[in-house]
């Protein structure tokens, strides 16, 4: 704690004021997925926008270490940092909305909590201590949420799950702690939902109370309440919630849903959510006027389609029942809408559907992504879409696994390779795909082999189409997979008119591709949608929208 003290003081000192580090905890209750956080990207934004200096971080009560084994279908996507953190989907809306470089520093669980704990009570660390949840778990949880703040003016911490849930019970009462610490202004904000009773036909705001009690039980009162709901809420409504949570009716911000995402910075702008945070850390250097900051906002909230050219964008992917397992894919394609100004509508293809027989019936699509994942199921329908994209000159991106795919697909109509595959899925005398350790013997499961993760070199081929749209020949791309293509059989692939226009920066792994004669056929092992933001689409996604635009309009 002193050490805390003497480096909250120094940074003071440094900047000339004598206010300390700030920060702001966002709890939620009701339900779960009430939107968080994308309060915490926002929120983010607009001190930001406001000059400060803002870290955004998560935590997740489940046991799990990180979410890289579970299932998408559970946890939706796996967001990875540049420098390797498996990380909850929340961290891309932090980078995409507030514009910072989030790591391995700014996500922690339960799982890791525990792992850490566990191996220093091995090593004797705690000197024959009884180990207990407090102080030595929310001890920890402090130790996370206070690494490497010196420089930020304010920490936006977001407590996953929802009040209530016994697993987080060791974070509230560490931020609790935390609070009364000094030093350490905290302002804590509490999400709820009121959901409205279509019986009734009124919204009831008695869930919310309960939940803001539920808190309060835990030792933590709020300084603001979000209210989240359908629809615009009366004013009586707040009031009423005002009373009975005992929190004033000013910081009582309602937040109804929005059409799109990038409305929401505007939104809770409008709803005073920045200059009710401010007042509660009333020492912070924030600016006053936003409007020149939040223009970008303003642009893409009006972002208009009506007018706009159209592509319709299939995405083959074995959980397109569930859109969060492609989240930053999907606000990826909408940056480089955005950029292109086009209209993009997205098909969700399930590939367990697609055969040889059917496959034509797809081809209203006027452009595929093959998306990353893990595992046979779907694997033969996506390389019958990618079969078909190359045979009719569709636009085509892979992406990770789609890559894998692409090349298998397409090297099976090679006489003798008709049985090549992934040793990810099955024995093959032609292992097209291998781990990446140096073994080419099948590994009997997946989890054995290293997975390649976070920001690596790519090295692009001059004068290629990838160097062309990048504009450079060394890029930096984030990565998340265990398997690569076998280069020993790159021979066979250039004769079917593949390029490997990028590779890794010690040659071994193909991480470009693209196919000779086809209108747009570009396949990559790393993950491009983890580095585009609303202002900054990436240039793979911009391409991809702008060859299928024009593919569209020569062929209409």
């Amino acid at each position: 704690m002193t050490a805390l003290k003497n480096g909250a003081q120094d940074f003071c000192a440094k900047k000339g004021r004598r206010a300390p580090l700030a920060f702001v905890f966002i709890t939620g209750g009701v339900l779960s997925s009430v939107g968080k956080g994308m309060l915490v990207a926002s929120l983010g934004a607009l001190l930001k926008a406001r000059g400060l200096r803002v870290a955004l971080r998560k935590l997740d009560p489940y046991l799990n270490v990180n979410p890289g084994l579970m299932s998408p279908s559970q946890h939706g996507e796996v967001y990875v940092t540049a420098d390797g953190e498996e990380t909850d989907l929340d961290l891309g809306h932090y980078e995409r909305f507030a514009g910072v470089k989030t790591s391995a520093l700014d996500y922690v669980t339960t799982g890791k909590i525990y792992q850490q704990i566990l191996r220093d009570e091995r090593s004797g660390a705690f000197d024959g201590a009884t180990v207990q949840v407090v102080p030595h778990v929310t001890n920890a949880i402090k130790r996370f949420l206070q690494a490497e703040t010196e420089a930020q003016d304010v920490v936006i911490a977001e407590i996953g799950g929802t009040v209530g849930d016994i697993e987080g019970l060791p974070f509230l009462e560490a931020i609790r702690q935390l609070r009364y610490e000094s030093n350490v202004s905290v302002c804590c904000v509490h999400v709820g939902w009121v959901p409205y009773v279509k019986s009734a036909g009124e919204s009831k705001t008695k869930p919310f109370q309960h939940s803001v009690k539920e808190l309060q039980r835990a030792g933590i009162h709020p300084d603001l309440l979000m209210v989240r709901s359908e629809q615009k809420l009366e004013e009586r409504l707040l009031q009423k919630i005002s009373n009975f949570c005992g929190v004033p009716l000013e910081h009582v911000v309602p937040a109804e849903d929005q059409s799109d995402l990038y409305r929401l910075p505007l939104a809770y702008h409008e709803a005073g959510l920045d200059k009710a945070v401010l007042r509660v850390l009333n020492h912070l250097p924030a600016t006053e006027d936003t409007s020149d900051s939040l223009e970008m906002w303003k642009r893409l909230s009006d972002f208009k389609r009506k007018d706009m050219p159209q592509i319709c964008v299939g995405i083959v992917g074995k959980y397109s029942h569930l859109p969060d397992a492609y989240k930053s894919l999907i606000e990826s394609i909408k940056h480089a809408a955005f950029a292109e100004s086009v209209d993009v509508k997205i098909a969700w293809v399930n590939p367990e559907e697609v055969t040889e027989k059917n496959v034509a019936t797809y081809s209203h699509l006027d452009g595929i992504i093959a998306p990353g994942g893990f595992g046979l199921r779907g694997a033969h329908g996506t390389m019958c879409m990618i079969r078909f994209a190359q045979e009719n000159g569709i636009p085509f991106l892979g992406i990770c696994l789609g890559m894998q795919l692409a090349l298998i697909a397409i090297m099976q109509t090679l006489e003798g390779f008709k049985t090549a595959h992934s040793l990810e899925f099955k024995k093959t005398d032609k292992p097209l795909v291998v781990p990446l350790t140096s073994e080419k013997a099948p590994s009997g499961h997946a989890f054995k082999s290293a997975m390649r993760l976070g920001e690596q070199e790519v090295c692009l081929q001059e004068g290629s189409l990838a160097a062309q749209l990048y504009k450079q020949n060394r890029v930096l791309e984030r990565h998340r997979h265990r398997y690569m293509f076998n280069m020993d059989f790159k021979k066979e692939a250039l004769s079917l008119g593949f390029v490997f226009s990028g590779v890794s920066s010690c040659g071994n792994i193909a991480e470009v591709i693209e196919l000779k004669n086809h209108p747009f056929f570009v396949c990559v092992q790393f993950h491009p949608e983890f580095q585009s933001t609303p202002l900054k689409a990436h240039p793979l996604f911009c391409a991809f929208v702008r060859h299928t635009l024009a593919l569209k309009k020569k062929t209409s």
